[in-house]
């Protein structure tokens, strides 16, 4: 294995451990999202990267499939989970709720 895979290697693992130390630490759901949501695809193109360099045309072409894939589809993903975490929780914490009327006038809807 060459140093830049292996640098890129431990640089991905070091950011995951981070977004998880970040996930245990912060106290508000929408925090641990954002530590979750930000670091997460960073993490793994780095890993995706490194480990590129090693396993040939056919798993790079995989890989940057994967890495597509979850850059495109991991902001849709944090933002849905965001918005059913607003949906069942308590937001006393939040200064200003600028969901909440939207929230209220779709409470009488049926669709």
């Amino acid at each position: 294995m060459n140093l830049f895979a292996i640098v890129l290697l431990l640089l991905g693992a070091f950011i995951a451990v981070l977004a998880g130390i970040g996930m245990l630490s912060f106290s508000t759901p929408y925090a641990r999202f954002h530590a979750a949501g930000k670091a997460t695809p960073v993490a793994f193109l780095a890993v995706a990267l490194g480990a590129s360099t090693e396993v040939g045309w056919g798993g790079a072409t995989t890989l940057a499939v994967a890495s597509a894939a979850l850059v495109l589809t991991l902001p849709v993903g944090v933002h849905l989970l965001f918005r059913a975490t607003h949906g069942v929780t308590s937001n006393d914490h939040l200064c200003e709720d600028a969901l909440a009327p939207e929230e209220r006038g779709t409470e009488g809807r049926s669709t």
